[in-house]
């Protein structure tokens, strides 16, 4: 464990320099090995210096948007750059490490215990801020140090709650092209907006509540896609069935997006039809996608 925290204060330092000299992402190999004789003489092994350092710079913009969505107030240019290429590296192990490895409370105090050997007075508290916000974001795993197969219990389907949430694929047709409405997420994907239906609320009036706290867009439902069902693993109730009911909804005028203050969410857009099948997406959407993108192309020749 002692050498885990030497290779990432050694990642650091590495990370930091490529920041501060604005070096070229390819580093020269022997540049990792040139460091640690200087900075970590007894570290034999640099793989997993080497897998920090390149798994950084290859998710470096991915990284960098959650870091802005998790400290809107400070700009990633106006973090110290000690403070910045931490919370790159805690992000990283957060995100993308082997959770086996590393589990997220691990990933985040030695990213605080970093902040505080080569940050300022305030670095551990900021590191902590913006990972702990992220931390809860995904659900706070490992939460209370207990392990997750005790925590989330083998319930069978038929047993688990269900949760109803609401969806649309919104577009508008004041463009050359018709184009769709999309939100990016913190894990670096384009989905869909959607949300919870409140309790005697209609999934109508909920999916239009929703688009318009997320997008800022009024809505005119159109046709019902379907529905999509996924599981997913609350810290707290156990495993849930989320089931997501989608329609069709063109925007209204004004049609500019503007994202809401929505946990988890990085960015709102809008792209043309033909930009969509290039767009990392969900899997279990792109079937809904699909209908839709009939449905509008029939819609257009009618026209």
């Amino acid at each position: 464990m002692a050498n885990r925290h030497l290779s990432r204060s050694l990642a650091m330092q590495i990370l930091f320099e490529w920041d501060f000299r604005d070096m070229p992402d390819v580093l020269p190999t022997d540049h990792i090995s040139e460091v640690s004789k200087e900075f970590a003489p007894g570290l034999d092994d640099l793989s997993f210096v080497q897998n920090l350092v390149a798994g950084v710079k290859q998710k470096r913009d991915k990284l960098d948007l959650i870091i802005g969505k998790a400290a809107p107030d400070w700009p990633i240019e106006q973090i110290a750059i000690v403070d910045r290429n931490i919370l790159r590296l805690g992000l990283y192990e957060l995100l993308f490490g082997d959770k086996r490895q590393v589990p997220a409370r691990v990933a985040i105090n030695e990213s605080i215990e970093l902040a505080k050997t080569f940050g300022g007075e305030n670095s551990g508290r900021f590191v902590n801020g913006v990972l702990g916000a992220v931390y809860k974001e995904l659900g706070e795993p490992d939460k209370r140090d207990i392990p997750r197969k005790k925590k989330i219990k083998d319930i069978p389907y038929e047993e688990m709650p269900i949760e109803k949430l609401g969806g649309a694929i919104v577009y508008r047709l004041d463009k050359p092209e018709i184009e769709l409405a999309l939100v990016h997420d913190i894990f670096g994907y384009w989905t869909l907006s959607k949300g919870h239906i409140e309790a005697g609320e209609s999934v109508e009036d909920g999916i239009k509540r929703e688009i318009k706290e997320e997008l800022s867009l009024d809505i005119a439902l159109k046709d019902k896609l379907g529905q999509n069902e996924y599981i997913a693993a609350d810290p707290e109730k156990g495993k849930i069935r989320k089931q997501v009911e989608y329609f069709l909804a063109e925007a209204g005028q004004p049609n500019k997006l503007a994202l809401g203050d929505k946990a988890g969410l990085t960015e709102a857009a809008w792209y043309p039809v033909s930009a969509v099948p290039d767009l990392d997406m969900y899997d279990d959407i792109v079937p809904i996608i699909t209908t839709a993108l009939k449905l509008l192309a029939e819609r257009r020749r009618q026209n």
